[in-house]
């Protein structure tokens, strides 16, 4: 199979040299050529008006998949409490499926978990799959994949959807092998196209430069994972759901790794996920004592400290506080960013916040873009100012 140019109706006309993204055509006495870099994409065909290029590939057919139902949300739990990105995928979920006409369910994986099922009905489970094991009390990579692959092929979900933590991120390239499916990776927004009826998968890529929307159409489920603080979780009082428990057979090759101690790391203050408040600062801080007048605004509203990515680089701030597309995704209530430019990076992580206020000396920068409220000044006289006034009141 290839394609090949039929050189008596080329004109000349340079389109598909333009349109090819591999350099597989060339130009030689007028007319164009096809080289051995062709992947047959078809680029070229869609743009040639003369008709001129041909090829034998058969266009690939999309499989049927009426038989896929249901928005599925690996639901996430640590010592028996969910994460709260488990219930933000739920409320996502909700406005899939309705787009689809389909269900919402939630797995759930672990030992004596049974209680956290009306949690997740509560935030929109219609069907919670119960996976209960003494095995699946921790989580450990080849038991977890080895249920939710079960619970994939015997049950056929048209779309699932893991929270991009330290789990969702072994977990979920794991099933996506497993049963022979793509995975978009650190999705910031999800929709269903309203012609094809599939999901639409938007990330940054790129480094961040542009953001590229993801669509699998050959096959079953669709896969994504969100970060934290991306989506928003919506309570659904009176729900009604079923609790379906899911026979869990595991294989001793995949239980030799055992958990011998977990061991947690205590943090200063609160997650940023959870802040209602946050005070940012960059580049424009300029040092460590630029923080520490950031960090007394934070305390004088009752908020936390957060910053960007060269902020954590020059050693201002821990890495734990970053904000953006490489540290934490936050959706706080008020978002005060000082001296920060606005690249897309750090934007994915903040713009879904209610209020955004903007401090910056040059008026252009292209955070005052996503701002709610912009002061165009210099930071080092303002945050004492606010401070001032912030405490008198």
């Amino acid at each position: 199979m290839a394609v090949w140019v039929e050189i008596d109706l080329c004109n000349g006309c340079k389109r598909c040299i333009k349109a090819c993204p591999y350099g597989a055509m060339e130009f030689e006495d007028n007319k164009a050529h096809v080289t051995e870099r062709c992947t047959s994409c078809g680029a070229c065909i869609e743009v040639c008006k003369q008709e001129a290029i041909k090829t034998d590939v058969k266009p690939k057919e999309i499989p049927d998949f009426s038989d896929r139902k249901g928005v599925w949300v690996v639901a996430e739990q640590r010592g028996g409490e969910l994460k709260r990105v488990s219930l933000e995928l739920l409320g996502k979920a909700q406005e899939l499926a309705s787009a689809l006409n389909q269900e919402v369910a939630a797995l759930l994986l672990g030992h004596k978990v049974s209680g956290l099922c009306e949690q997740l009905i509560e935030y929109g489970a219609e069907k919670v799959y119960l996976a209960d094991h003494p095995e699946l009390a921790d989580y450990r990579t080849v038991p977890y994949t080895d249920v939710v692959e079960s619970l994939i092929r015997q049950y056929k979900p048209n779309i699932l959807l893991m929270g991009a933590t330290h789990i969702g991120r072994d977990l979920a390239p794991r099933v996506s092998r497993r049963v022979g499916v793509g995975l978009t990776a650190d999705c910031t927004e999800l929709n269903i196209d309203p012609e094809e009826k599939i999901l639409l998968q938007t990330r940054p890529a790129f480094g961040g430069n542009v953001m590229a929307t993801i669509a699998n159409r050959y096959s079953r489920p669709q896969m994504a994972t969100v970060r934290p603080g991306v989506m928003e979780a919506k309570k659904r009082p009176g729900l009604k759901g079923e609790v379906i428990t899911h026979e869990v057979h595991l294989s001793p090759k995949g239980l030799e790794t055992k958990i011998l101690e977990a061991v947690t790391e205590k943090k200063k203050g609160v997650n940023l996920v959870n802040a209602k408040v946050i005070v940012a600062g960059g580049r424009g801080v300029g040092d460590a004592n630029g923080f520490k007048k950031l960090e007394e605004l934070a305390e004088v509203l009752g908020g936390e400290l957060a910053g960007t990515r060269v902020a954590v680089e020059e050693g201002w701030i821990p890495v734990e506080r970053q904000v953006g597309q490489t540290g934490q995704t936050v959706r706080p209530e008020l978002y005060i960013a000082f001296g920060i430019s606005g690249a897309i990076q750090h934007r994915a992580g903040m713009m879904n916040s209610r209020y955004i206020i903007a401090v910056n000396k040059d008026p252009r920068a292209p955070i005052f873009q996503v701002s709610d409220w912009g002061i165009v000044g210099d930071l080092h006289d303002i945050i004492p100012e606010m401070i001032s006034r912030l405490k008198t009141q």
